[in-house]
């Protein structure tokens, strides 16, 4: 997606300020914690509770790779709602000059799981209350 505020800034956001994504889309997230290791940092175990659909989710997720070059970070889930329709989950985000690109990689239980659709939407609305942030600043 476009963003207006510069990709830079929204990777700024998702590796070195990520516990202050709680305060700027409080309507969908309801709760964030460090379980383990440090901000930004490959290793650190990160949990939510979010709003998907309606309904208060729960998220925990490791960084496994962090890029500056491509500013690109990837989170493996490692336990949650996520996983009880797909086999694995990660999340990859990279940002480039006015861009944010998310990407799914997944496996379904079963073929009759549907795609991460929902989640998709509340990642875009997210990185929409992220840009709206860093614009207002």
């Amino acid at each position: 997606m476009e963003v207006r505020c510069g990709g830079h800034s929204v990777h700024d956001m998702f590796h070195t300020n990520i516990h202050h994504i709680r305060n700027i889309s409080p309507k969908l997230i309801n709760h964030f914690e460090i379980h383990e290791g440090e901000v930004g940092k490959i290793g650190a175990v990160l949990c939510w509770k979010y709003m998907d659909d309606g309904k208060e989710k729960f998220l925990k997720e490791e960084i496994k790779n962090i890029d500056p070059q491509k500013k690109s970070i990837t989170w493996e889930v490692i336990e949650g709602d996520v996983l009880e329709l797909y086999n694995f989950f990660t999340i990859i985000t990279s940002n480039e000059h006015q861009w944010t690109t998310v990407t799914f990689e997944y496996e379904k239980k079963t073929e009759d799981t549907p795609e991460p659709l929902s989640f998709l939407d509340y990642f875009i609305n997210v990185t929409k209350d992220i840009e709206g942030h860093l614009l207002s600043k």
